[in-house]
């Protein structure tokens, strides 16, 4: 996360957590006419099983934090406030995010390069607090958790049952349409 992201974090993770809700990061995306805030918010770990992130709790929150921008004024400017559940291409901000998905696949993107690349896709192998090892390819990658710039969990498709039907006669490749028979042309009868 940036500093002012982080600036934002830390002033904004009590009136999420009053909602009953966890912050899991802020993305911060300046710009000459205004400025983007994107909170990402996720159940407490304990109700994860059993309670999601609704739109009726993005509401409250955007209120809530709306107001708290409104009264502490940390981002000078205009700017858009967006509040998300994390959806399937979750963003991990934190080692201990990166942690709970361990064996999972994420999509990340470095701020200095490392071994020659900015981005690399991998499954988390393992966790410390100053370092992610990562297994591309084969290869084990172990990052340094402050040289990551963005990070995402690589959905797998196959496992939510979007997955591209394959093998079958007539199939439809597409993700998210089964498959199909070709239709023949019919001759018209007069």
């Amino acid at each position: 996360m940036t500093d002012k992201a982080t600036q934002l974090s830390t002033l904004l993770a009590p009136t999420v957590e009053s909602l009953g809700l966890q912050l899991l990061g802020i993305e911060y995306l300046p710009a000459p006419g205004g400025s983007v805030v994107r909170l990402y918010l996720d159940v407490p770990d304990a109700e994860v099983e059993t309670r999601h992130v609704t739109i009726e709790d993005c509401e409250a929150v955007s209120r809530e934090v709306s107001a708290r921008l409104d009264v502490e004024d940390p981002i000078s400017g205009n700017y858009t406030l967006e509040v998300s559940s994390p959806g399937v291409d979750r963003p991990l901000f934190a080692a201990a995010q990166f942690a709970r998905f361990a064996g999972e696949r994420a999509k990340v993107g470095l701020k200095l390069p490392q071994d020659g690349r900015r981005r690399l896709t991998g499954t988390i192998v393992s966790v410390d607090e100053a370092s992610i090892t990562f297994d591309v390819d084969g290869q084990p990658i172990v990052v340094a958790a402050d040289n990551i710039d963005k990070a995402r969990l690589v959905p797998d498709w196959a496992a939510l049952g979007f997955a591209p039907a394959r093998d079958l006669p007539g199939g439809d490749a597409r993700p998210g349409k089964p498959g199909r028979k070709a239709r023949a042309g019919r001759a018209r009868e007069d």
